[in-house]
């Protein structure tokens, strides 16, 4: 039996109301020890099974851990496979007014009737994460308007079948909305957005990643309505340009993440922008944007100071030149990928290893496919103590003997590193047959 469906036993044994077995007496020794309300408080900080479990140990300890007041907070993303409309019926009966987050992540059977119940009887929710449930639709949205007035956390990410009608109903009755994901929902449309952004001004996070319908008008439409925006991800929107990220930057100066990747009409003229007007900024993504040259990244530097992460994977035209303007004012920098950022070189490290953030706080750096980049590189990035992982996937210049001087120099760093099998050499009549070779991951 799979660990999955050992789990999922008691979970559907106690929500579903059976009696558990009398196992102790109901005066048993530590129920004469220990008042109700203390192992009600103790079963507080047990989690979903471990509640389940103690629900059948006998009728006093089934009536404590079911008490509405255990379940204020519900993960069922270990029991996706077996949770069915049923169960999320009874779990919202029996949780009520308690329930504040749920996340049914992945719960590919529940559908918009089990929520409907569930938005009635547990108006007081206000995290609520279903992502891949790829069976409820624009009717989950109604509800959630209509008695989930407290909500402030929704993800829809990857229900394929939403709308800007759940748009139109959310920016209705949820006006505490401060994080929406709605990621890879290809239906979502800029109207639906601009209902979003007139009816929950507070939001804080907005995903639309992989919403190929979002344009520079749906970008304005937040810029102007939503001003305390912190974190927006719109990797993958193509339609995104530097319009869209200008009236961005220019109207939500609390931005601090920011996720741009493969929005390949970008220029530099968006880095400038984030530059300009985004002090804050602490993650930059943007990834397959090969328009991006050293100019605006010499520009992001010097007015991002705040900088943690970045992702310049795929940057094609960034030169050594970008490293420099990092090492000299980007401090805290933490995380860097750099994979397929083919113009790099060795001085171009040793111009980051310069720096404060690759002396202080570099973590983890990233070179894929940099094919100019060779073990004197390595001997550069010695100066890292915080280097926790790096990554040398194709990268033909480096060497076994390069990267073992790394980690004896930095015994705890991970290093991944490819190297591509040796050509055999031409088979003989009377060679014998050579053992394969194959990737090495050090």
């Amino acid at each position: 039996m799979s660990s999955q469906t050992t789990s999922s036993r008691p979970l559907q044994l106690s929500l579903n109301g059976h009696a558990p077995p009398t196992c102790w007496e109901e005066d048993g020794f530590i129920n004469r020890k220990l008042p109700k309300e203390l192992i009600l408080r103790i079963f507080s900080f047990l989690d979903v099974v471990s509640l389940c479990r103690c629900a059948q140990v006998s009728k006093l300890w089934n009536l404590l851990a079911l008490d509405g007041s255990n379940w204020q907070t519900i993960d069922l993303l270990d029991f996706q496979a077996a949770i069915e409309n049923d169960t999320v019926e009874k779990m919202s009966k029996r949780c009520g007014g308690f329930l504040k987050k749920l996340s049914l992540q992945g719960c590919e059977t529940v559908n918009d009737e089990a929520l409907r119940i569930f938005a009635q009887y547990c108006s007081n929710i206000e995290e609520l994460d279903l992502s891949h449930c790829v069976a409820i639709t624009d009717r989950i949205a109604v509800n959630l308007s209509a008695h989930c007035q407290k909500l402030r956390l929704l993800d829809l990410s990857s229900c394929s079948l939403i709308t800007d009608s759940t748009c139109y109903n959310l920016g209705v009755g949820c006006h505490h909305l401060s994080i929406l994901k709605l990621a890879w929902c290809h239906q979502v449309t800029p109207k639906g957005i601009k209902a979003i952004a007139e009816g929950a001004t507070d939001l804080h996070t907005i995903v639309l990643q992989g919403c190929p319908k979002v344009d520079d008008e749906a970008l304005r439409d937040l810029a102007e309505r939503c001003k305390e925006l912190h974190v927006a991800n719109f990797s993958g929107c193509k339609l995104v340009t530097d319009s869209g990220v200008k009236a961005l930057c220019e109207n939500c100066h609390h931005l601090e993440k920011v996720f741009l990747s493969q929005c390949t009409a970008l220029t530099d003229e968006s880095l400038k922008h984030l530059g300009s007007c985004c002090s804050n900024l602490k993650v930059l993504e943007v990834a397959s944007c090969h328009q991006l040259t050293d100019n605006g990244f010499n520009v992001l530097a010097q007015g991002c100071t705040q900088l943690r992460r970045m992702d310049l994977e795929e940057c094609v035209l960034i030169s050594d030149n970008v490293l420099g303007y990092l090492s000299t004012n980007c401090p805290r920098l933490e995380h860097l990928s750099l994979s397929h950022c083919e113009l790099l070189t060795d001085e171009g490290i040793r111009s980051l290893s310069l720096g404060t953030c690759a002396i202080e706080n570099l973590r983890v750096i990233e070179l894929d496919n940099c094919p100019l980049i060779t073990d004197i590189a390595l001997e550069q990035l010695m100066v890292c103590q915080a280097l926790e992982r790096i990554e040398l996937y194709d990268c033909q210049l480096i060497t076994r003997a390069g990267i073992r001087r790394l980690r004896n120099h930095l015994p705890g760093l991970k290093v991944h590193a490819y190297f591509a099998p040796a050509t055999p050499p031409q088979q003989t009549a009377t060679a014998g047959r050579r053992p394969c070779r194959c990737c090495v991951i050090i």
